[in-house]
This record gives C-alpha cells, structure tokens and sequence, in this order.
C-alpha cells in the first residue's frame, strides 16, 4: 500500500508589504472606524441595495434569477437573492445579486480605482454576512475594507487610460475588494487572508470589451457578478482549510509581474487606515452612465436658469473627456446614450429611473428630431481637468441666445455629494416598485446598520415569500 505523504516545499518568503495588507484585512471586522466614514458607507449600502433590488426587474437581473432557480436555489441555502424568495449558496447568491446591481447604470462608481465598487462589493458582502451570522457594524467595516482594497488593487497597476488599457479595472477592482470583505467577514487569520489573496490572483481576469455589449447583460457579469463569485469563492476556500501561495505579491510570478503596466506596489497599502476610498466613491443623482452625469446636471440647470423651447433649439453641442467619450456615443442602450439622454432632458424637462429605461423612446420621432441637433465633442483638456467627468453643454436658440453651462463638479461625487434626501429619495424610487409598502422600514433597517445584531430584518425586507 502506497501511502500519501505531504510533500516538502518551500514557504515563500513574505513580503512586508503582503503582511501589512494581510494584517489589516484580517483585523478589519472588529476595527473601529470614523463615524464619517461610516455613515458614507450606510449611503453606498443602501443605494446598492436599492440597485440590486430595482435591477432584479431587469433583464440581467431577471436572468441571473432564472439561472440561480435552474442551479438549484429555492427555500434553503446559506444567502438571499433580493427581490425575490430563492436562498442559495453564498457564492451563487453574490453572482446573482451582483448581477441585479448592475443590471443598468443605477449602481456608484469610483474614479481613482476606475471601477464599480457597491455593485460587487455589497452583494458578496451580504452573502458572507449572512451566512456568518455578522453584525451590521461588522458588515459595514467589511465593506469599507472592500472600497479600500478594490481600489488600491488597481491604482497599484498604474494601467493606461481607460481607453487603451488591456486588462479591465472594472473586473479587477471588484474582484478584490470582494474578495477583501468577505476575508473580513469569514474572520479569516492574516495566513488564511494571504491565501485567499492567492485564490483572487489566480481568478484575476477582465478584458475591456464589455463596451461593445449591446445588452449590458454581460457587462453586468465583469463588472459585478463574476467578482462577487468569485471573491467569496476565495475567502471561502481559505476559511474551509484550502491553502495557497503565501505572497502572490512578489516572487518570481506575480500579481504585478501579471497585470501590471507601470507596476506600483507601495499603493497596495499606501494610506491603509487613514485614507478611507469609500470616501472618494460618488453615488448618481442620474440613473445613467457616470459620462453622462455632468451634461444632464449642466441641463437641469440650464432649464432652471434659462427655460429652453424645445421646438426654440438650433442646436446642442456638448464637450466631454476624450477618453470616455467612446462609452456614451450614440449607444444602443437608453441608460448609456448621451444624445438620447439630453434629447429626454430637454423634452421631460427632467429624467427619472423610468424615462431612462424606456427602449420604446428611441424610435419616438420627437426624441430622435432633437437628437439630430446633439452634437459630443471629444475635449483632451476637459479629460485632464480637476475635477474629472466635467462637462459643457452649450445651446443655441432661434432667437439667438446662447446658453451654456459648464458642469464641473459632478453631483454626487465628494466634491458635490447628494444629500441624504436625496439618496434616501433616489432608493425610494428604485424600491418601491419591487417590495411596496415595506420601502420605508427597509430604508429605515439600512439607516440603522451601525447598531444592528445582525442584518437578518434587512433580508427579511429585501426578499419576498
């Protein structure tokens, strides 16, 4: 008889700075954090939740709901599908809920890591929180933890722009910042966090063309769903015993050596602690592509300020960052097509959730004749202008004025954040459609995060019998 012997091998030396990445990952769940910055990751949460909930009637979300039923999923399982009464294991529950999140342009984002924090982040998150029984307060950290991880994983690849980069930061970002929180969640040592980082490296993929998707049915997917999966998938394998290399960091082969363009490890851990990315994450005032955010903010106030006919208009002329025009430029999708977007704007006067999703409205004659009069103009100076995603918008009437505005500070980003009125107002809308009259007391539980035993009545509100 042959008997199995554990082979000899050799530890890899750890890095300090895996140690310093793995030590502060493996702490975060019982590590206080500032009441600032806790507060803003109530307000990421809940305009998550209300993104996944409203994106669960949508077609990616609809879908990922039929997929997760024919896995499987039903009354018992270890996490919720929001928005409906299947449970399923956690990584299936991440993936489906993931998908939901970003099953349109409902979900925040973030600059300085070019990714989608919330759409991954918080559905892996709540999976692992459910399935461990976590305190609200464990929860939130756990998501902080993930805004801080995601991000600096990318920033420390130094990529090119978002235009000419060859692996896609809005794969990579939610990756590991879903992998960083469900590690939290999963109460993982700082050996079993490294390797479950070893697990993420090994599932680290993206490639940029999901902005050739028509259907944002596979963008939902590299943007949310497959990180999600596949960060619980990493901290679960470590806390079932699984092991791995202990530094994919450094070594021969490597996560940087891999991925990188202009490698820059320092910004893995650089500010761990002190600068919190969830405070530089925006949240959308307009349930639209983030390119398209400024102009729609440069037309509501042109409306307010100067009231303009549309039957009155010559022409529209809009200047936006060269390096993301390529994302909004006559798109077939309503959500991310600029023309249609400030066509709808001009005619509403306003857009809603609603207006934003009506396919029907790209054929409506009165749209499509104001569009003819839209014109994007790529600016290189308005890419590198501080603050980012600015935009003019510049009308020209019959009657020869000239309006313009030049929308600089986008709202909803740190340098114009929404009002908790109004966040609370946008998920509102988002919710009601999908669960009713319990909306309020699920926004009231969500308010209420920080001091909750456990997010179970969350769940319980956001799932339907």
């Amino acid at each position: 008889m042959t008997l199995l012997r554990k082979p000899l091998m050799m530890q890899d030396q750890i890095s300090p700075m895996t140690k310093v990445l793995a030590d502060y990952i493996a702490e975060a769940a019982s590590r206080d954090l500032p009441q600032d910055v806790m507060a803003k990751a109530v307000d990421h949460v809940m305009d998550s939740v209300a993104a996944i909930l409203s994106g669960s009637r949508l077609r990616a979300g609809e879908l990922a709901i039929a997929y997760a039923a024919a896995q499987g999923a039903g009354e018992s399982g270890a996490a919720a599908v929001l928005g409906t009464g299947l449970r399923a294991p956690v990584a299936l529950a991440a993936l489906v809920n993931g998908f939901s999140a970003h099953a349109d342009e409902t979900d925040d984002s973030h600059l300085g890591g070019r990714f989608h924090p919330g759409c991954a982040i918080v559905p892996a998150a709540l999976a692992a929180a459910e399935a461990n029984g976590s305190s609200g307060a464990e929860f939130l950290r756990a998501v902080v933890l993930g805004y801080d991880i995601g991000a600096r994983a990318v920033m420390a690849l130094d990529h090119a722009r978002p235009d000419t980069a060859k692996h896609s930061s809005h794969s990579i970002g939610p990756l590991f910042g879903s992998a960083a929180a469900a590690a939290s969640l999963y109460r993982l040592s700082p050996r079993q966090v490294r390797h479950a980082l070893s697990y993420t490296v090994q599932q680290c993929s993206g490639v940029p063309f999901w902005q050739r998707d028509p259907d944002h049915i596979e963008k939902a997917f590299d943007f949310a769903g497959m990180g999600a999966r596949n960060g619980v998938t990493a901290a679960s394998l470590a806390a079932a015993g699984f092991t791995g290399i202990d530094d994919p960091f450094s070594g021969r082969h490597n996560y940087f050596s891999a991925f990188a363009e202009h490698a820059a490890p320092a910004r893995l851990i650089e500010g761990l602690g002190d600068r919190f990315e969830i405070m530089n994450a925006t949240t959308k005032k307009w349930c639209v592509g983030s390119p398209i955010q400024a102009m729609l903010d440069a037309v509501e106030i042109l409306i307010a300020s100067d009231d303009p006919q549309v039957a009155a208009i010559e022409s529209v002329t809009i200047t936006m960052p060269d390096d993301r025009i390529h994302i909004v430029d006559n798109r077939q999708m309503p959500a991310t097509c600029a023309q249609h977007l400030v066509a709808i704007a001009l005619i509403d006067r306003f857009v809603t959730f609603a207006s934003s999703h009506d396919v029907d409205r790209m054929a409506d004659p009165k749209v499509l004749a104001l569009r003819q009069k839209i014109t994007l103009l790529p600016s290189a100076g308005l890419t590198a202008a501080k603050p980012a995603r600015q935009a003019i918008v510049e009308i020209v009437m019959a009657d020869g004025r000239h309006l313009r505005h030049h929308a600089s500070a986008v709202r909803g980003t740190p340098d114009n954040p929404m009002s908790a009125a109004e966040l609370r107002g946008k998920a509102g809308e988002l919710i009601t459609p999908v669960i009713g009259a319990r909306t309020d007391a699920l926004l009231d539980a969500l308010a209420g995060l920080a001091r909750a035993r456990s997010i179970a009545p969350i769940i319980e509100l956001a799932t339907q019998s």
